[in-house]
């Protein structure tokens, strides 16, 4: 068999009905290429191998779980990529589908790199940690509404499709789980450039508590500022008011 390795965060999913669940909904959306971040002891992987028709490749960084995979699944010889997906370069030309049981660790992370390749990715049907899941989907007011939510939301529409309980898992975190969806949007909002809306967003949520004029205040001029927008908190403002001040920013 293989080891767990606590550094890794690796939880490996062992409920077979939770394996067919998520193929379900990836097969709402039609797809040709498939990337499996983290496949792990392989229990989502051989569920995929058997999808018709597919380009599929994988992502494992850890080396002990790559030669396990090769001997279980002899047909991942050329289909499995030994490197971090942090670092890893876009492994299809074309735009692809994106599954994943994600190692909670570096959650966050990994959609910062699916905002990276947003261009390419078709759908994302992920697994996270339940609160991470939360804040990707929550909506303004909600207070765990942040960063995540307005990155995410700005480019990708976002489903909350269901909650997975710890014994799905070996080791059980110590955590509940639960799988999203993210559909690219028809219309993204017009902001001036991605990189001053990442800029102003990350800034404002920084200092959540403050208001909003007290937070971005170095982004902006005096007479900007003057804008009764600019008395709510990063919390209050929906994505498109985020879009929309890109346009009087320094």
């Amino acid at each position: 068999m293989y080891t767990l390795k606590k550094s890794l965060g690796q939880h490996f999913l062992v409920d077979e009905n939770i394996c067919r669940k998520i193929v379900q909904a990836l097969q709402q959306h039609p797809f040709q290429r498939l990337l499996e971040v983290g496949p792990g002891g392989g229990a989502l992987t051989k569920y995929l191998l058997g999808l018709p028709g597919i380009d599929f490749k994988c992502v494992e960084l850890d080396e002990e779980k790559v030669n396990w995979l090769k001997q279980q699944y002899p047909a991942l010889q050329t289909k499995i990529i030994h490197h971090d997906f942090l670092t890893v370069d876009q492994p299809f030309s074309d735009p692809f589908t994106l599954v994943g049981n994600f190692p909670y660790n570096i959650s966050s992370q990994i959609l910062f790199r699916v905002l990276e390749w947003k261009g390419s990715v078709e759908v994302v049907i992920g697994m996270f940690q339940k609160e991470v899941a939360q804040r990707v989907v929550a909506r303004e007011g909600n207070k765990v509404y942040g960063i995540l939510s307005v990155l995410v939301q700005a480019f990708f529409d976002v489903e909350y499709l269901f909650e997975v309980h710890e014994n799905a898992f070996n080791p059980p975190p110590k955590v509940k789980s639960a799988v999203i969806r993210l559909t690219p949007r028809q219309a993204i909002p017009e902001m001036s450039s991605e990189r001053r809306f990442f800029v102003l967003v990350k800034t404002a949520f920084n200092q959540r508590r403050k208001t909003l004029r007290n937070a971005v205040k170095s982004l902006y001029t005096p007479e900007a500022l003057k804008d009764p927008i600019f008395d709510k908190r990063a919390e209050q403002l929906t994505v498109n008011d985020f879009a929309r001040l890109t346009f009087t920013m320094k």
